[in-house]
């Protein structure tokens, strides 16, 4: 494309593009860029248009492309970032709190430990496998009803040995 003709080209049409790339990227160094980026691949191209009008409506199809994928981007983006700010993994724990959890857990292992092997069989399952009663009771070979029973009475069990290793004290379930 002739100088003259690009020159053209590019007063002609750069506001335009302009004004469409602002108001879809929300940004003008953003809508400047990907002006910019649309008529550098018509240099690096040597792309050649019949009339003004094509060139025209094909940079238009190109930005109005470019612009919304960048806010598409820019959405995407602001959702990690607003996820990272917001995530709850970034509360730190004092250090009485990160000891009473560690002491928790370790004696509900050892709680856990002190079941017959098929009552923590199945509390294993359910609670660090993470399955429901119907995929237990295939494993097992049991009925759906039947696990619901065998967890039950597991709970039952191990809520009972925690009690007595907190002398007597009813254990309270959360879910922490």
């Amino acid at each position: 494309m002739p100088d003259a003709d690009f020159r053209k080209l590019y007063d002609t049409v750069f506001p335009i593009l302009y004004r469409i790339a602002l108001r879809i990227a929300g940004g003008a160094q953003a809508a400047e860029d990907l002006c910019q980026d649309a008529f550098l691949k018509i240099c690096e191209k040597n792309m050649v248009f019949p009339s003004l009008d094509d060139a025209k409506f094909w940079l238009i199809r190109v930005v109005k492309n470019a612009a919304l994928n960048y806010a598409k981007r820019k959405e995407r983006e602001r959702v990690v970032y607003q996820k990272a700010f917001y995530n709850e993994s970034r509360v730190t724990r004092t250090g009485e709190e990160e000891l009473v959890r560690k002491e928790t857990a370790q004696e509900v292992n050892e709680a856990l430990d002190a079941l017959p092997k098929d009552m923590k069989v199945i509390l294993v399952l359910t609670e660090n496998g993470g399955l429901n009663y119907k995929e237990i009771g295939r494993i097992l070979g049991i009925s759906e009803d039947n696990v619901k029973i065998r967890v039950f009475r597991a709970r039952k069990k191990l809520q009972s040995i925690l009690e007595k290793q907190d002398g007597g004290i009813p254990c309270v379930r959360t879910n922490s």
